[in-house]
């Protein structure tokens, strides 16, 4: 499962995820995808932000059992404490 959520990005970067996951809420999308194809949306996505932000989540075999990476977030930082992935709030 991978999620991607966006902030003030274009409509049309918007239109090309909803072509590949589903989009339950304005800016928030989900769909079960390989590494491959994951991998080139978040390309696309951090290529054409324009000023907003990306935030991509997936499920993996590891301790917390999923995975992150953010691009754009502003206030929010992804920290690696130990192994683990934590938010930390600016």
């Amino acid at each position: 499962m991978v999620i991607i959520i966006l902030e003030k990005v274009p409509s049309s970067l918007r239109g090309e995820l909803s072509r590949w996951m589903i989009e339950p809420k304005a800016g928030v999308f989900f769909g079960k995808i390989n590494a491959r194809v994951r991998d080139k949306l978040w390309e696309m996505c951090c290529s054409r932000l324009r000023g907003g932000g990306v935030l991509q989540a997936w499920s993996t075999n590891n301790e917390q059992g999923m995975e992150i990476r953010s691009k754009g977030i502003e206030g929010r930082e992804i920290v690696n404490c130990e192994g683990l992935k934590l938010v930390k709030i600016a």
